[in-house]
């Protein structure tokens, strides 16, 4: 397969925000992501990690959670979790949290779709011999504590709208690639 050139992290192109920390019992900054955390088609359990996040603003008004992949040969990455409307008060999501049902987050946050066109959380699951793809975690500090998105946005819309209401942006960055 034609190597491609790793870009830039896609949050570098953005305007610059305040930074606070974002941390996992799952996943270990720059390492590979577990099994767990892989679609199933790429033989893991497509389970979403523990995620939890401290230090960001006072003034955040409410959270959306990202997870993003930019290295997808798309044109345009590939977007594996997103959700929105996560209230200030929340510090963490368990391991699971991103399952179709929602029931692991809070009342009034919504699940948008993945571009796998499912709600929820979809793992890894790069082409199998290109090389190792990035996921991008990110929490993203608000001052709004409500989006004007819903289940049937897209993840791209989310981050468009993040973009206008983001004061401080954590994130943890892992790759995975099928041998």
């Amino acid at each position: 397969m034609l190597e491609r050139p790793i870009g830039p992290n896609p949050y570098d192109l953005l305007p610059k925000v305040a930074s606070f920390a974002l941390a996992s019992k799952d996943l270990r900054e720059g390492e590979r992501l577990p099994e767990a955390h892989v679609a199933g088609s790429a033989r893991g359990g497509n389970e979403s990690p523990q995620l939890s996040w401290s230090g960001f603003p006072a003034k955040t008004a409410g959270f959306a959670l990202t997870c993003y992949d930019p290295d997808a040969p798309t044109g345009s990455g590939f977007w594996h979790w997103a959700v929105a409307n996560l209230p200030a008060s929340l510090t963490e999501l368990p391991r699971g949290a991103g399952d179709a049902s929602g029931k692991h987050l809070p009342p009034g946050a919504v699940q948008l779709r993945n571009d796998g066109g499912t709600v929820g959380y979809m793992g890894a699951a790069p082409p199998k011999g290109d090389r190792p793809h990035r996921y991008i975690f990110a929490v993203h500090a608000l001052d709004s504590a409500k989006l004007d998105v819903g289940p049937a946005s897209s993840p791209a819309l989310l981050g468009f709208n993040i973009t206008f209401h983001v004061i401080a942006r954590a994130t943890l960055t892992v790759t995975y690639q099928v041998s």
